[in-house]
């Protein structure tokens, strides 16, 4: 039995697509050991394969990336594996390193536009660094695919690789009957995924006065928490806006449909962004919910080519409200989403992954 060793510098609980890539693994006859991080409010995992979440001292800044890596590195230079996946370039030193000395295949999976992501926006010391990982690291890659085509084509034309594309999609699964969240005589709209700068929950927040007959739920952590309920607060909107917290992968589809509107709105900060394609999207689609989105490439290329939801370029208070009210108005057909969704389902991006494994 081959052992393949999966490693990221999340705490593994809420992160579906390295859950989805190692449950696919061991489904498959692998021996899978997973490494993520152990963090102040990590939530319990309950797997089927091996898993290690490390502790570190420092948890934030350029020390945590290099205790990690230092661990990582011994950890993979001791362990019995045949395959090393590196998730995102924060990974990929120990990974890399561990490879060529123990001459194991690297596999290489980009979450996102790492040097381009909008925390580094303003930190070009150490922008500078992962880009020059990258620069080093991509061009020696054999083995590596990413989120969407927009990213898989600037990183092949940069370093003349072939990175291939396994999307981030849910498994096809049967319909959730009871709906979890219940507010009477109101429309629910959802938030679920990261907390981070750039999400667009500022402007939903900001637009919430005007929005008639319903309520924001907002379901994840992030940097900016603190922040988006101070907002709250101060609009006085606490009973239009609801915080629930992280809720871990396995359980938070059954959430989802009880919205009638989802939320993907980013903010143009940087390539990341614009190329990205969120998961939101597909676990939108899934759950038989419309989302409103904002018209990056990849995001438009979906909603707009499937008819999945609304899409706007331009998040003026008055303007989102008007187009909130608008839709809840008029309602939004979504009898082919069970149909559509079939197309972007775990279960056909697998074979994909396991062609990249296997070549």
């Amino acid at each position: 039995m081959k052992r393949i060793i999966i490693s990221v510098t999340n705490d593994i609980s809420t992160d579906r697509r390295v859950l989805k890539v190692a449950h696919s693994f061991h489904n498959n006859g692998y021996e899978v050991l997973l490494i993520g991080r152990k963090i102040k409010n990590s939530l319990p995992l309950h797997l089927p394969f091996n898993y290690k979440r490390i502790r570190l001292i420092f948890n934030h800044s350029a020390l945590f990336y290099a205790a990690y890596n230092i661990r990582l590195f011994f950890i993979l230079l001791f362990s019995k594996a045949d395959i090393l996946l590196s998730n995102d370039t924060d990974t990929l030193p120990a990974n890399f390193l561990a490879s060529k000395i123990r001459r194991k295949k690297l596999v290489f999976d980009a979450h996102e536009l790492f040097p381009e992501v909008p925390e580094l926006a303003h930190r070009p010391k150490t922008k500078y660094i992962w880009q020059r990982i990258e620069d080093f690291i991509f061009p020696r890659l054999k083995h590596c695919y990413t989120v969407c085509q927009s990213i898989a084509d600037y990183y092949n034309q940069k370093y003349n690789i072939n990175m291939k594309v396994v999307r981030n999609v849910p498994y096809t699964s049967a319909p959730v009957h009871e709906k979890l969240l219940h507010y009477p005589n109101k429309k629910i709209m959802i938030y679920q995924g990261a907390l981070n700068i750039g999400r667009g929950l500022e402007w939903v927040i900001d637009a919430m006065p005007l929005v008639e007959n319903a309520v924001l739920v907002i379901i994840g952590d992030g940097d900016i928490l603190h922040e988006l309920k101070e907002r709250v607060k101060n609009l006085q909107l606490d009973e239009k806006v609801v915080f629930l917290g992280r809720i871990s992968g396995t359980e938070l589809h059954k959430y989802t449909p009880s919205a009638d509107l989802g939320l993907c709105l980013l903010e143009n900060r940087g390539l990341n962004y614009y190329y990205s394609l969120p998961n939101r999207i597909f676990d939108y689609l899934h759950a038989g919910v419309p989302v409103l989105a904002t018209d990056f490439p990849e995001i438009e290329n979906i909603v707009k080519t499937f008819s999945t939801g609304i899409l706007v370029n331009h998040y003026e208070p008055e303007y989102l409200a008007e187009v909130i009210n608008d839709f809840f108005v008029k309602g939004f057909d979504t009898n082919r989403f069970t149909e559509i969704a079939k197309q972007f389902c775990w279960e056909e991006e697998e074979k994909i992954l396991t062609e990249i494994i296997s070549a």
